[in-house]
């Protein structure tokens, strides 16, 4: 019995008499001892009675608890320690800086049974003592037993020692079976929970209690305490009519560990209420017996539920990292001429198994395209997998897309899984291509032709099934004439290019991207936010966006973490380098009008402009414009130059 009194806080003079093992204390409803003082944690702390002695623990409550004791004052804290043990009667402080409530706690200990027999694990024999030529009850075991390894979950694992262990013990009435509870914090000791009661039916089979069904703590604390099975009773064998032990009406009780190893897994515990004869040494040894393959049962049902809910784990979180990569598959945004004229090519492509080459600058978007085609096609069910090219040497990076073998090469320990396989049936991203060294572009060309892979070391290539979409912002035709890049695999990559057109060839975009990017950021950072003003909008419309789409991103949380609630994007805030672009505005003789009209007359000037440098040498003009010869001719017409 656990009693706590109230000394100081709202409560003061409440007492609480609990027979448990475990008590919770906290502000919340579902506590054992429910405070209502506001400086009192939901969840503040629990008092734990194990079999040699008691233990207090503070669930990181927010204002802390003083444990004194015999021993002197001791705060429980993350520098001190959660976790204090103690002896006898003690008290707590729950609360901080004067805002105290005082609780005294006694822990009573239950009168000991008298222990009729005793074994101790170490001593528990295949065969028990004097049970080699009782064939009728070896015969019960092996039946009982077999049941027992036949049954997988836990719940039916349980049942069945409950029932098992009221066919092995004819006296029994009833039996209760007592598990650490896998789902308590880490403590010391562990938290012991009753988890089932079976009693005898009229009939003789066990059947579910009426009503809660006590325990004899004393009895189950000694089997904890000496690690052995344990027969009591509390008055001698020859009485017919014996006292109670603890005042549950019980006449004799055997007590039988279930172990793994040098943990306790839980307590069988079997008892004589109303039927005639105690329990004896027979009983407990067959009993010993019983529990030595239900420790196994239980071990093993235990492991099966941990693995199912890891397994479960892992599913929900891999459908929504899933959901959340096929949801960056589908926020391309763009309206402009140039991403609608991307996404139409994107879509003749995207159900085929040609390799697919994205060109562009950095920062355009590349990757994001590669995974529009994956979750847009029909292998959107498996993996995209994305391998930055530059970001490793070349012995690391074959090792990381092809595998290796063990002690293939020096720190080989184990065999490694290759890109390539992770991403069997799906998609694999080469980002920065052109960084690939001459003899890797040699085994991704025989990836390429014949869908076979080698790991480091292997003896045998094998056969995976993987589309290959890669990336570059470099020229490759360029790096074949300069000889840094083989030309049949270059023409194997650029079976279907696509060009992420950089974010100068589509200003009409960038409110829609500036306005994504600021609801985003707003939202993560939480708060709210009035948006861009006018002038702000058209000085990063004016702005050419040398890091593209990522420079654009990188801005706005820039700008969102200055804002304060309520407020709009100025141009004070933004960056100097765009704040430039007033020049150039200035310069262009813009008149006021609508964003559409203001930007073509800033972009009429920087045609204008770049051919009067070139002297009107159109080529040279749309090189330097970053443009081809035939978007520059596009534009000089919609513009009437």
């Amino acid at each position: 019995m656990i009693h706590l009194v109230v000394r100081s806080g709202v409560q003061a003079g409440q007492s609480f008499a609990l027979d448990q093992d475990v008590v919770r204390v906290g502000r919340a409803p579902d506590n054992d001892v429910v405070l209502e003082d506001e400086h009192v944690s939901a969840h503040h702390l629990r008092i734990v009675r194990g079999p040699i002695r008691t233990v207090v623990e503070d669930l990181r409550s927010t204002r802390g608890t003083t444990l004194l004791s015999a021993g002197g004052s001791r705060r429980l804290d993350d520098a001190t320690g959660l976790i204090a043990e103690v002896e006898g009667s003690f008290a707590l402080e729950l609360g901080s800086e004067g805002d105290i409530t005082a609780i005294d706690v006694r822990v009573q200990e239950e009168e000991e049974a008298r222990v009729v027999s005793i074994r101790r694990i170490e001593e528990i024999l295949p065969v028990g003592e004097g049970l080699e030529r009782d064939l009728d009850a070896l015969r019960t075991l092996y039946g009982v037993q077999k049941r027992v390894g036949a049954a997988a979950d836990l719940d039916e694992v349980v049942e069945v020692i409950g029932d098992g262990a009221l066919q092995l013990v004819p006296r029994a009435t009833h039996v209760t079976v007592i598990l650490a509870d896998d789902d308590a914090a880490t403590g010391d000791p562990p938290v012991y929970v009753p988890v089932m009661t079976r009693v005898r039916g009229n009939d003789g089979a066990g059947r579910a209690p009426e009503g809660p069904v006590a325990i004899a703590r004393s009895v189950f604390r000694k089997v904890l305490r000496e690690r052995a099975a344990v027969l009591a009773a509390d008055a001698p064998l020859d009485v017919a009519q014996a006292e109670s032990i603890v005042g549950a009406s019980i006449r004799s009780t055997a007590a039988v560990p279930l172990w793994r190893g040098p943990d306790i897994l839980g307590v069988i515990q079997v008892d004589n209420r109303t039927a005639p004869g105690m329990l004896n040494a027979r009983d407990l040894e067959l009993l010993a017996l019983f529990a030595s393959n239900a420790s196994l049962a239980v071990s093993n049902a235990r492991l099966i539920r941990r693995l199912e809910a890891a397994q479960e784990k892992l599913k929900k979180e891999n459908a929504f990292l899933r959901t959340r990569e096929h949801s960056r598959g589908q926020e391309i945004i763009g309206r402009s001429a140039a991403i609608t004229a991307l996404l139409d090519q994107m879509s003749k492509v995207v159900d085929t198994r040609v390799t697919v080459l994205i060109e562009g600058e950095t920062g355009t978007g590349k990757e994001l395209i590669a995974s529009a085609i994956h979750y847009r096609s029909r292998r959107r069910d498996k993996l995209f997998v994305a391998q930055n090219c530059a970001a490793l040497p070349e012995s690391l990076l074959e090792s990381e897309l092809f595998g290796h073998k063990r002690g293939s090469f020096t720190g080989a320990t184990e065999d490694k899984k290759g890109l390539f396989d992770i991403a069997d049936g799906g998609t694999l991203f080469l980002d920065e291509i052109g960084e690939v060294s001459m003899a890797l572009q040699t085994k991704l060309l025989r990836v390429l032709q014949e869908g076979e892979i080698r790991p480091v070391g292997a003896a045998r290539a094998h056969h995976v099934d993987v589309r290959i979409v890669a990336a570059t912002n470099r020229n490759l035709e360029e790096e074949v004439r300069a000889g840094r890049f083989r030309e049949d695999l270059y023409y194997r990559l650029k079976v279907f290019p696509l060009r992420v057109p950089p974010l100068r060839e589509r200003r009409e975009d960038i409110p829609l991207l500036a306005g994504a990017f600021l609801k985003r950021y707003a939202r993560e950072i939480g708060r709210a936010v009035g948006g861009f003003s006018q002038q702000a909008m058209e000085l990063l419309v004016g702005y050419d966006w040398p890091g593209n789409v990522r420079e654009l991103q990188n801005e706005v949380q820039r700008l969102v973490i200055q804002l304060d609630d309520g407020a709009f994007v100025v141009p004070e805030l933004l960056s100097e380098r765009i704040r430039n672009v007033e020049g150039i505005v200035s310069r262009a003789g813009v008149v006021k009008g609508t964003l559409r009209e203001m930007m073509d007359q800033v972009e009429k000037f920087l045609l204008i402009e770049a051919l009067r440098e070139h002297g009107n040498n159109k080529t040279n003009a749309a090189r330097a414009l970053g443009i081809t010869r035939e978007g520059l001719h596009k534009k000089l017409r919609a513009l009437g130059i």
